[in-house]
Order: C-alpha cells, then structure tokens, then sequence
C-alpha cells in the first residue's frame, strides 16, 4: 500500500520501492522466456495445432464473435491485458507499425488482442486501448472461461502474481500469424520489430 501510496508527499520505505521498480525487467524477463519456450514447444513438435474454436466478446460493437467470424482473414492473435507495464504496448506499438509499413495488403489482415485480465479489462476500456494503438486492432473479452478456453486453443499460458495491493497477470508473449482458412502460420517473439513482422507477412501472403 505504501508503494501505490509514494505521491502523497511523504516517501516510502526503501525496500517496497526498490520492489517497485524491480519489476520491470524481471515480468520483461518472464514473458521474454515464455515466448521462446512456446516457439521451441511449436518447432519441436513439427506442424504446431495451433489456434482454434473461440467465442468471445468484440469490445468496439459488443456482439458475440467467434474463430469463424474472421475467416478470409489472416490473423495476428496476440493475448495480454491493458495494465501490461512494457511487453504489451510494445508489442502493439510493432503491430501497428507494421500494418502501416505493409500498405493496402494491410487490409487483408485483422490484428486480435485477446484479454487475460477479463476481471479488469472492461470493454470500453479494452476498446480505447486497442484503439489508441491502431483502430484496425480489436480488442476481445469473454467470461474468464472464454478466455481460458481461447488461451487453451493457442497454448497460451497466463497466471495472475498477486504483488502487495496490486496484481501482475503473467502470459506468453507470441504474436501468433494464423493463415485466412484458420490454420497456423508462424510466430513472432514480442521482441519482433514492425520491419521483421511486415517483411515475413508480406512474404507469406503473396
């Protein structure tokens, strides 16, 4: 509580502050470490299964969508929360980058961000923030079995880290490309730059 609380005026003790900011580079360090071992997991084991049935809420119009309704679409499904302190809005800061470096062939492509916090995220809050990246990324909810059952179907692993009066969600950080007839394409590490993602997209779609 002191840490949440260091604006007040009065300073907080050493140690939670030096917790604070330790942070940081080790969840960079945990997710970076997660995204590896899911690419090893998918190479190691040849023609991945990844990806699959879904139903999950569309935060910019509210209806219920599912893997289906994005068929005819090449897809970049990547999963996270909107309290993500670094790995997140990186990601999504590529993503966009990399839809604008790629031109009209962008238009073929629908960028997913899929909540692991469905608790916190709220639509509107998970469409303003999608939206403040590039309004081509749409945000998608769910009841937390939803969400676990999207997460399931991409082998995606989160878990929530409880951290004093606050809560971390852990997840994998892959960007994961999935073809127009919904089968899987490739990956990309959140340490992927937009030059990389668009170079590899515009080789597979042509």
């Amino acid at each position: 509580h002191e840490v949440i609380e260091e604006t007040t005026g009065s300073p907080p003790p050493a140690e939670p502050r030096r917790l604070r900011f330790a942070w940081g580079p080790v969840l960079a360090v945990l997710v970076l470490a997660l995204a590896i071992g899911s690419i090893l997991w998918l190479h190691q084991r040849g023609a991945p299964t990844v990806g699959g049935p879904f139903q999950l809420i569309d935060t910019k119009s509210g209806r219920q969508v599912t893997d289906r309704d994005f068929r005819g679409k090449w897809l970049l499904v990547f999963f996270g929360y909107t309290h993500c302190p670094d790995v997140c809005p990186t990601t999504l800061s590529e993503i966009a980058d990399a839809m604008a470096k790629l031109g009209p062939l962008a238009d073929r492509i629908q960028p997913l961000f899929i909540t692991v916090d469905p608790l916190r995220d709220t639509q509107q809050t998970l469409a303003d923030y999608t939206t403040a990246f590039d309004p081509r990324i749409l945000g998608l909810t769910g009841t937390p079995d939803q969400v676990a059952a999207a997460a399931s179907a991409y082998k995606v692993y989160y878990a929530k880290r409880v951290v004093g009066d606050d809560y971390f969600v852990d997840h994998t950080g892959t960007v994961y490309v999935m073809r127009p007839d919904g089968s899987y394409d490739t990956s990309f590490l959140s340490t992927s730059d937009s030059a990389e993602m668009a170079r590899r997209l515009r080789g597979d779609m042509q």
